[in-house]
């Protein structure tokens, strides 16, 4: 019996430049992503010093050619990402995927729609990248179990905010009646907006109690408003602290050739989201 290669798995120049391109285990990996890295932020570094005019003015021929130049450098890195995946859809409709093409199209899309340049700050997303380009795998799998914590709170904290926009509306209509329209309190939705500044305890200042019993009334309010504060962050602690304390295992920075998932164990055989073998 003939062995007849696995679909998902690459040859040759390409299996060379998928482990430069998406993983950060090898020293050329590291390099090629630090590089990425240094662009990303100069490129957002231009983004900022473009938005002052006098610099702008004076130095707008060198801000034009240096954004080419990265656009051309991201779409380049694009292409390879797509032409080193067996499978480039799963790339392509991939969270990184997806941001990767939001830092390449502004510019091609400025050609055609004046403006759109101003998304250019999108940039700053695929700094996450930085994350796998350090291996601070300790910072994941505490972000994944973040992640369980709050979708394990949703229900909890659904409820808890349908009750403070009940207690809002309650104390806006208090408000309104307390202090009326001559003191700034014009309808009952400013009077709501009053509540959630107060409640809130941010606190504009844009409209205030101008009687005794206004300020008594908002100074309980406000105190009201740091035990409301404290809610959301009990129940996703209490999440945090239920959870599953299974030893850490450590993870390797492999990406998988077929659907470039990475953040598999350091031992696993075959991608644990698309089963192709690594």
């Amino acid at each position: 019996m003939v062995d007849t290669p696995d679909k998902n798995t690459l040859t040759g120049w390409r299996r060379t430049w998928h482990e430069i391109i998406y993983e950060a285990d090898t020293p050329a990996g590291k390099a090629f992503d630090l590089m990425l890295i240094v662009a990303i932020m100069f490129g957002v570094a231009l983004v900022m010093l473009e938005s002052v005019v006098t610099i702008e003015t004076a130095y707008r021929s060198w801000f034009y050619a240096a954004e080419w130049a990265l656009t051309l450098l991201f779409t380049a890195e694009y292409a390879m990402r797509i032409v080193c995946a067996t499978r480039p859809w799963n790339y392509v409709l991939s969270g990184m995927g997806i941001i990767d093409l939001l830092a390449i199209l502004p510019t091609w899309m400025g050609t055609i729609v004046p403006g759109a340049n101003v998304f250019l700050s999108l940039r700053t997303l695929r700094l996450l990248r930085i994350f796998r380009i350090l291996k601070l795998t300790s910072y994941v799998k505490e972000a994944a179990e973040l992640q369980r914590a709050l979708l394990a709170s949703v229900p909890r904290i659904a409820v808890f905010v349908l009750g403070v926009t009940a207690l809002v509306i309650i104390i806006g209509s208090v408000m309104y009646v307390i202090e009326g329209p001559e003191n700034g309190y014009t309808s009952i939705p400013i009077s709501i907006y009053w509540a959630i500044v107060t409640l809130t305890t941010v606190g504009f200042g844009d409209i205030t109690p101008k009687t005794s019993l206004g300020q008594f009334f908002a100074s309980v309010v406000m105190l009201l408003g740091w035990g409301i504060l404290a809610v959301p962050t009990g129940i996703v602690t209490a999440e945090i602290v239920r959870g599953p304390g299974q030893a850490e295992k450590p993870v390797s920075t492999k990406a998988c050739m077929a659907c470039s998932a990475d953040g598999h164990d350091a031992d696993a055989r075959f991608c644990k989201y698309c089963g192709a073998a690594l």
